[in-house]
């Protein structure tokens, strides 16, 4: 079962078109989201997603497309969820929406790595405490540790973006 295409562009064209607008069909066919995805999006005036169902949408709406997405390598029964992805993933990192911007620089996939432990009070619970050195006040010691928990973390549970980090480290050495 298939969208048919009428619908599908009649609602296309009926909205204004801004001078950098994307028109993006959600399908397991497309480019994987990622972080580097979202910062580019974030830079258009206009995103128009199409949202498939069932078997997906009648191949003539890719005249209208300028970017096929995918949430990852498997299929649902719609387009909506992945859309929904993509949303938060870009509008998050529009300005005004998180409350400290700089603190989306420090986050997962910025600088290729996966993020460091998070703790918060109390200092211990349950017996599991704060690790001593984020309780030093030595920002140098916390910097660094939090830097060797991040590539531990990138190497222990994503080899493969582990491998791409270090492969960005080599070439920016050359």
């Amino acid at each position: 079962m298939l969208l048919k295409p009428e619908p599908i562009f009649a609602a296309v064209e009926s909205l204004p078109a801004l001078p950098r607008r994307e028109v993006i069909l959600l399908t397991p066919q497309g480019q994987t989201m990622n972080q580097k995805m979202f910062q580019e999006l974030g830079s258009f005036e206009q995103l128009v997603m199409i949202c498939g169902h069932y078997e997906g949408v009648d191949d003539r709406v890719l005249d209208l497309v300028t970017r096929e997405v995918s949430l990852g390598d498997f299929v649902l029964t719609c387009g909506e969820i992945p859309a929904l992805t993509l949303l938060n993933g870009v509008i998050r990192l529009l300005p005004g929406t998180v409350g400290k911007e700089e603190s989306l620089k420090l986050e997962s996939f910025e600088a290729g790595l996966l993020d460091y432990p998070q703790y918060t009070r109390p200092a211990e619970f349950r017996g599991l405490k704060v690790p001593e050195v984020l309780l030093s006040g030595n920002h140098q010691a916390i910097a660094q540790w939090r830097k060797q928990q991040q590539q531990d973390r990138t190497r222990d549970r994503r080899p493969d973006l582990w491998q791409a980090w270090l492969d960005q480290q080599e070439s920016q050495k050359g």
